[in-house]
């Protein structure tokens, strides 16, 4: 294990990708491997993108990587696809999208199946990222799976946050929906030389105004083209914007702590589950049996396994 961190911290390759899957198959060392490299990964600068799906996030997230090159950046790209709830199976598209880059060796793309997490985000994805920012990559971006409207989790990730939209998939009663408004720092209106991009920029613009009081940070709506290369240097330049605001403001730093908490929560939350399963997995099967017998209700049966918990 000693080994593996020091060549990923050397910034091999192979060693990282070797780390990136001892990590999502939770595999014995995963954690060892965490605690050891967690000094070296402050440094990576994490951009969440999410959106729903057809609104060309992947090629987005493509045009970015390219620019951040040009730049001299290393960058690395996590991308989340859906798995299949039969099978468990996922098509991990992202390869496919992004083989531009493929042959680059300061580019390090990795694909993850969600295997059942909500929230856009997989469960091991931000471990992952953690692996990539240690190998040396000096912008993370992270791909969510596209699911929808209840895509949070990346804000919670990421230091900054893309919500990336296209004219025609909704009016600004959608726009303003679920929250999407606060899990937007930047917002990237991809395929704007289509028709409908002039009101869906209005819409946006206007739900933006309306809830711009409540935020110390109003997101900008940036115009782009991710196919033709248009718009993305203004929107690199939108997203620095964020960074410089974060680490200036107190609210920002305030935000940053936030995240730094939310983080800490989902760890423990996913830890606490886990040593519910391994642990206590015969009481815990016992009382699905009550509860499906109509013997006992899921409250009492929950009350009754976090007293055994707690004791």
């Amino acid at each position: 294990m000693q080994d593996l961190v020091a060549r990923v911290l050397k910034g091999e390759v192979r060693a990282a990708a070797r780390a990136c899957r001892l990590v999502d198959d939770r595999a014995p060392g995963y954690r060892a491997l965490l605690k050891e490299i967690y000094p070296n990964t402050r440094a990576a600068f994490w951009i969440g993108v999410t959106g729903s799906p057809g609104a060309g996030k992947s090629t987005l997230v493509a045009a970015m990587v390219k620019h951040f090159r040009a730049a001299g950046k290393r960058v690395a790209v996590v991308a989340i696809d859906p798995s299949s709830p039969f099978s468990g199976g996922a098509i991990l598209g992202d390869r496919v999208r992004m083989q531009q880059h493929f042959e680059d060796p300061e580019v390090f793309i990795r694909s993850l199946a969600t295997r059942g997490a909500l929230g856009g985000l997989s469960r091991s994805a931000v471990d992952v990222a953690r692996v990539l920012s240690a190998w040396g990559a000096e912008v993370v971006l992270l791909e969510t799976v596209g699911v929808g409207q209840d895509e949070f989790d990346v804000i919670f990730a990421a230091e900054t946050s893309v919500v990336v939209v296209a004219p025609g998939m909704g009016d600004s009663v959608q726009a303003m929906k679920a929250g999407i408004l606060e899990c937007a720092h930047v917002f990237a209106l991809n395929k704007s030389d289509l028709a409908g991009a002039d009101r869906t920029a209005a819409d946006l613009e206007q739900a933006l105004a309306l809830g711009g009081a409540l935020h110390a940070w109003v997101p900008a709506v940036v115009r782009c083209v991710a196919t033709q290369n248009q718009g993305i240097d203004t929107l690199l330049a939108q997203i620095e914007q964020h960074r410089v605001w974060q680490l200036s403001s107190a609210v920002g730093r305030q935000a940053r702590t936030e995240r730094v908490r939310r983080n800490l929560l989902t760890h423990l939350r996913h830890d606490a589950v886990e040593r519910v399963l391994l642990q206590h997995a015969e009481p815990l099967s016992q009382l699905a049996s009550q509860v499906e017998a109509g013997t006992l209700d899921p409250y009492s049966a929950s009350e009754q396994l976090l007293g055994t918990l707690l004791d």
